[in-house]
């Protein structure tokens, strides 16, 4: 591996797959104690519908994602916010227009055919260095975000009833967080593609969540084992030439059910 590093490609996945951990450490972690996984998947797939704008007018692909997923999320917010016993039909929904749109804007797209692959599964050996200064960006965002609201964020993930009671603005910090999601999976789909991405905004909180005492250490812990599994993926990826994105989900879906056996062994004894 270390030999791989005298190429540029290789030290700038390395970078991107640090980077994208701290996403995925912090947010992945507010996705799993509020519960919303399933929105995440929404927000994932339907961006899919902005990289099929962005080759139909010739403009940033990780751009136009991410003001369609901005969107996409504040849509979603609105729904869950008025219509919760309804609102996983409307995001199932949302998720499937998503991809219809960008597949649909794609084979419109005259002259140029996408490598679909690449935005399913990550390329996080294509990843440019300007994505990265723009990773940098964005993580700097989510870590200033969450700190100045962490109170709010505590109340809202543990007990959104009391929350409010206290005064908490818990619609717009709800409205933050779907937006600071849509951000995140912008950028993780650079390194794992949007089918995966939600194993790895899930995959390390959850098992975060067994060794921590806090909100704040769970977000730490996750955003340690997110750079375990993406520096480990990426090492076999080039050991044995496979897929980077599948595998670093292999390797954090393996950690998931070893600490799945661990947990229950615990429980036996």
């Amino acid at each position: 591996m270390l030999e791989a590093l005298q190429f540029e490609f290789m030290r700038n996945a390395l970078w991107a797959g640090l980077l994208a951990s701290v996403a995925c450490g912090i947010i992945g972690t507010l996705v799993v104690v509020n519960r919303i996984v399933f929105i995440s998947g929404g927000i994932a797939h339907a961006a899919y519908g902005g990289v099929g704008i962005a080759f139909f007018l010739g403009i940033s692909p990780t751009f136009s994602a991410a003001v369609f997923s901005l969107v996409m999320a504040a849509v979603m917010a609105t729904v869950t916010l008025r219509n919760k016993q309804r609102a996983d039909t409307i995001i199932g929904v949302l998720w499937a227009l998503g991809m219809a749109v960008g597949i649909i804007l794609i084979d419109l797209t005259s002259g140029y055919r996408v490598d679909v692959m690449s935005y399913l599964f990550g390329s996080i050996l294509a990843v440019p260095s300007d994505d990265l200064i723009m990773m940098v960006v964005l993580d700097v965002v989510i870590v200033a975000v969450v700190a100045f609201f962490y109170n709010g964020f505590l109340a809202l993930s543990f007990d959104e009833e009391f929350a409010q009671t206290m005064g908490v603005p818990v619609k717009t910090l709800y409205f933050i967080l779907l937006g600071l999601m849509a951000l995140s999976v912008v950028m993780v789909i650079r390194v794992v593609g949007l089918i995966l991405v939600i194993a790895l905004l899930t995959i390390p909180p959850y098992i975060a969540e067994k060794f921590s005492v806090s909100l704040a250490w769970m977000m730490v812990f996750s955003t340690i084992l997110s750079c375990i599994f993406s520096f480990t993926g990426l090492w076999l990826s080039y050991a044995f030439n496979l897929t980077s994105g599948a595998t670093v989900i292999l390797v954090a879906s393996l950690f998931f059910f070893v600490s799945l056996l661990w947990g229950r062994a615990r429980v036996s004894t």
